[in-house]
């Protein structure tokens, strides 16, 4: 095999704060290599325990099930108020999936009404927990002339004032519209 290339320690001296517990553990390995090679210090902490946000330069909130313990995580108010104390400061929140949901006003626990949770508020609008598999397959994101690969699975629909910055499409194809659109990148704040 060959040797790996050098990597530069782009993220030397920088502290990412990453959720890992029950409502967020769908981290790949691979992602926590390659922060390690870029040389970032990880500092992981639960807000289903109720840990504080790490002192950090970023955070990143990975995707999960919010929805199965929407109920406590309403409850973190200081979780909250440090999140956005960290937004306010001009420091990045990278959040995907569940972790994401997490950052709007609200989670409705199922379409046809019942249970709505308040969540952090960092992005305006609801997330609503659907029946039927919502998002599945591969994606791809181009961006500043990279590709960014990954893939979707929810049960989940937004409705946000949020004009997305950009859509994914399905590897091969072009950027879709209306109804065939892929997932929403959403940049708020920067």
């Amino acid at each position: 095999a060959a040797p790996a290339p050098d990597i530069p320690p782009l993220l030397a001296r920088r502290r990412i704060a990453i959720a890992r517990d029950a409502a967020y553990g769908f981290i790949y390995p691979a992602n926590i290599d390659t922060l390690r090679a870029l040389g970032a210090e990880l500092s992981f902490f639960s807000p289903l325990a109720g840990d504080a946000l790490p002192p950090c330069d970023a955070v990143w909130l990975p995707g999960g099930y919010p929805e199965l313990h929407a109920p406590a995580l309403s409850t973190r108010t200081a979780l909250r108020e440090s999140l956005a104390a960290h937004v306010a400061a001009g420091k990045p929140v990278w959040a995907e999936c569940g972790g994401m949901m997490a950052l709007f006003d609200e989670l409705a626990l199922q379409e046809d009404g019942g249970e709505v949770h308040r969540l952090w508020g960092l992005l305006p609008g609801r997330v609503t927990m659907q029946k039927r598999l919502s998002g599945l397959g591969p994606q791809q994101l181009s961006l500043d002339g990279h590709v960014l690969r990954g893939h979707t699975f929810h049960y989940s629909s937004c409705e946000t004032p949020l004009v997305p910055a950009a859509r994914t499409a399905r590897p091969g194809a072009t950027q879709a519209v209306g109804a065939r659109a892929g997932e929403a990148l959403y940049v708020h704040g920067a």
